[in-house]
């Protein structure tokens, strides 16, 4: 690789797939290829998703054949699967082979590819067993691939999800994972590494999501993308701004009358927010580690409906007892009444936001979408109308 392609790569590698595509569609197509083949496979695949079709093809015709028919291949598969991460299969054996014979094969591959495992195939390309090269070298030069081989090896189905594939392969730590269809025929291999760097992508993007931030910005991704990115969203926020504003005025006639109540609105939004943050955080990492079982939704949401009732009340104490000196202070002989009212809302607005922390993002799932998309704007809304709306509800209803 010279120091053209060098740098290219570098640059691309700063950048989301779209912006990458950008750079890639105005280099050489030898260039290109060059730097595609050494993205992550996930990566690659998501920049030439973005490419315009002729440059993408110019860019191909420098990838060894064989190279581009797997790349064809992966994109049949789903998007952030592990079908995306494929690489074509080597070192590719007969179970009748012999050790000496295998050896010889080995050492001619090695000078084009880097073999971690053998792979014994039969004649359906059914995946029979795997190849460690220490055994093959200590075993004696005549005896046959099939006394050598690990029988029923472990492998990954090519439609399964990263998520799930870094699941059942969190114990294993093996270099390379052999991948089959549900026939058991070879598709390819996906390397560990290749694996773990993929959904350290995947994760590092979750945090922007939860704020509308898209999964390709990065720091160098230009101003006027950044702004098309992330202006959508904040539009929507606004409007749910404008919801929350709403259920204010509804009560502006109580407001009016007690204008003290409008200095505890944003402490009751601000802690029944974080409760929300709270529930919303955990409720991810446990869908992105595996923790949050089939079946066990509605524990999870039981579970952080308590604690917010819990904290409700533990807080709302804290936050009545301010209300009751602050409204003394200012003479409002209703101080008692008041204080019980801010006790009662921020009960009621924690167990709704830690319901909503933990339903928003199972809500996303179930339909289909990213639990981790926008999922703290949706959250802020309902925290904020649940919030204001129950505080001067009960502050109308109480209060005289």
């Amino acid at each position: 690789m010279n120091s053209t392609t060098e740098s290219l790569l570098a640059a691309v590698s700063k950048h989301g797939a779209q912006d990458a595509a950008d750079l890639l569609e105005r280099a050489s197509g030898e260039d290109a290829a060059k730097v595609l083949e050494a993205l992550n496979p996930l990566v690659a695949q998501q920049v030439m998703a973005e490419m315009e079709e002729e440059p993408r093809t110019a860019a191909i015709t420098f990838v060894p054949k064989e190279k581009a028919m797997q790349w064809a291949s992966n994109r049949e598969h789903p998007e952030d699967s592990v079908g995306w991460l494929m690489e074509s299969p080597v070192a590719v054996f007969k179970p009748a082979a012999t050790a000496r014979d295998t050896i010889k094969e080995v050492r001619k591959l090695a000078k084009k590819a880097f073999i971690t495992y053998g792979y014994i195939t039969d004649d359906q390309d059914r995946l029979l067993g795997l190849l460690v090269m220490r055994d093959l070298m200590l075993a004696e030069p005549d005896a046959r691939l099939a006394d050598v081989m690990v029988p029923d090896p472990f492998t990954l189905d090519p439609e399964m999800e990263l998520t799930d594939a870094m699941k059942v392969v969190v114990n294993k730590h093996y270099p390379v994972y052999p991948v089959c269809d549900k026939k058991g025929v070879l598709l390819g291999l996906v390397r560990g590494q290749t694996l773990f760097e993929a959904r350290a992508i995947e994760i590092s993007a979750q945090v922007g999501s939860m704020v509308g931030v898209k999964n390709e910005e990065r720091l160098s991704t230009p101003l006027l993308r950044s702004l098309r990115f992330r202006h959508p969203w904040l539009q929507i926020n606004l409007v749910t701004c404008f919801v929350a504003a709403a259920v204010v005025g509804v009560f502006q006639g109580t407001l009016d009358r007690m204008v003290l109540l409008a200095v505890f609105l944003p402490v009751l939004a601000g802690q029944s927010g974080n409760t929300g943050c709270q529930a919303l955080a955990v409720a991810l990492r446990g869908m992105t580690l595996g923790d949050l079982k089939a079946g066990e939704e509605r524990k999870l949401v039981c579970k952080e409906g308590l604690l917010g009732l819990f904290n409700g009340m533990l807080v709302g104490v804290s936050a009545a007892l301010g209300m009751y000196v602050y409204a003394r202070i200012e003479g409002n002989p209703s101080a008692l009444m008041l204080a019980l009212v801010v006790w009662l809302a921020m009960v009621a607005s924690c167990v709704v936001s830690g319901l909503s922390g933990a339903l928003i993002p199972l809500t996303l799932r179930k339909f289909g979408a990213d639990p981790a998309t926008a999922s703290s704007i949706f959250l802020t809304t309902a925290t904020d109308v649940i919030s204001m709306g129950t505080f001067l509800g009960l502050a109308t209803l109480l209060v005289p």
